[in-house]
């Protein structure tokens, strides 16, 4: 009877600490009494997909969770030149991404939910100061290596597609 009390006792404790926890706010994260940590290191790769613009081709990493969101490229040294990391913001909105512990200087595009760039931003390594979107209409973001855009002639207006379509027909489907 004992050991029967132990154990329950053992597995409710356990399955206190299953309970969904809220997630993390978007990017940029300000510090306030009991919210979630930031990282403290590099995540590890995501999953990825191929993308286009126009005729460039990426291999991007995706970030599809709150956590992954949040994390992005922090704490990372390096990025190969034809590589980024693509967020999933969930619903369209006005986007602001920061550099907090990022020392790669990149370059992002803010894409409506079509899969359109509807505008393109440098980054500067460790800068906390949020690039906001000037649309309030922004579903995904892609960072890259800062410049990757002008070098390869992408600018505004250029249609993002994926290996299995365009931007919403492959991560609508997906949720």
């Amino acid at each position: 009877m004992r050991r029967f009390a132990l154990i329950a006792v053992v597995l409710a404790g356990s399955l206190a600490g299953c309970g969904k926890n809220s997630p993390p706010p978007p990017r940029p994260v300000v510090s306030t009494p009991g919210a979630p940590a930031l990282p403290t290191a590099a995540q590890s790769h995501l999953a990825t997909i191929r993308l286009w613009l126009g005729p460039e081709e990426l291999m991007t990493e995706i970030a599809a969770t709150p956590v992954q969101e949040q994390t992005g490229m922090m704490f990372r040294t390096n990025l190969p030149e034809n590589a980024g990391m693509i967020f999933l913001l969930g619903q369209p909105r006005q986007a602001a991404f920061w550099m907090k512990n990022c020392p790669l200087p990149l370059s992002c595009a803010y894409i409506d939910p079509e899969g359109t760039i509807v505008e393109l931003h440098d980054l500067k390594p460790y800068d906390e100061t949020p690039v906001t979107a000037d649309s309030a209409n922004v579903q995904y973001v892609l960072e890259v290596n800062q410049g990757w855009f002008s070098r390869h002639h992408i600018t505004a207006g250029t249609l993002v597609r994926t290996e299995y379509g365009s931007l919403p027909a492959t991560f609508i489907r997906r949720r």
